[in-house]
């Protein structure tokens, strides 16, 4: 058996390393995506085979009011928070207010970041550019992605002297070559409660909700904080 995931990025880590422990207890594979939310959602309207979503809250209840996700079977994960990353050996910029961040940005030479349409972390950050008043000026140093995980494997390979990163604290630290500076600072943070649920059209429902559960279990506590994912209070 093989239980069909679409996933956000976000949650890639976490999948993979729960994977052998769901195949032992039910003896069924995990295939499917991992990528920008809004990619998955589209993949998933546009008919591909799900039997358990890992999207943000807000997007599993959007697709649950238009008759995709299954009443009652949203779980919730935890929370990530969007961060900045730099290439693994550099030093990390001090970006704790609004005016270091600013500054830390301006100073580098290439900006490493996921898909600002699509992507939770690159719609965040591109209202983050705006917000700080540096959208043009970056602008040349830009570097969008398809999600999180290709950026941060772009911002590990850099050549550049400078580069930095923005995207979701679980894909950085699932990323090797790459280092969690911090979550963006206050005045410009995002935290995302990532949830899964279960895909009205599932071939395994039963599966997936077992999934579900493994993934939001105690029992996983510690690989979630490990992997980058906060209690929800």
């Amino acid at each position: 058996m093989r239980l069909e995931i679409l996933s956000g990025g976000a949650a890639q880590g976490l999948v993979v390393a729960l994977g052998p422990v769901f195949k032992a207890e039910t003896g069924c594979d995990i295939a499917g995506s991992f990528g920008a939310v809004g990619a998955m959602r589209d993949k998933l309207l546009g008919g591909a085979p799900a039997d358990l979503l890992i999207l943000t809250r807000a997007l599993i209840g959007e697709l649950m009011q238009a008759g995709h996700v299954v009443p009652g079977s949203a779980t919730d994960i935890g929370i990530v928070r969007t961060s900045v990353a730099v290439r693994a050996g550099d030093p990390a910029p001090a970006i704790g207010d609004a005016g270091t961040l600013r500054a830390a940005l301006l100073a580098a030479d290439a900006i490493c970041f996921p898909d600002p349409k699509l992507a939770t972390a690159g719609i965040h950050f591109a209202s983050v550019l705006a917000a700080l008043g540096i959208a043009a000026h970056v602008a040349p140093t830009l570097q969008t992605f398809p999600n999180g995980a290709t950026a941060m494997a772009a911002l590990a390979q850099a050549r550049s002297p400078r580069p930095i990163g923005c995207t979701q604290a679980t894909e950085i630290l699932n990323t090797p070559g790459v280092t969690l500076v911090g979550p963006l600072p206050r005045e410009h943070e995002l935290a995302t409660i990532y949830t899964a649920a279960v895909c009205s059209r599932a071939a395994l429902p039963e599966q997936a909700r077992q999934l579900a559960a493994l993934l939001s279990g105690d029992a996983a506590r510690a690989i979630r904080a490990r992997i980058g994912f906060e209690p929800i209070a």
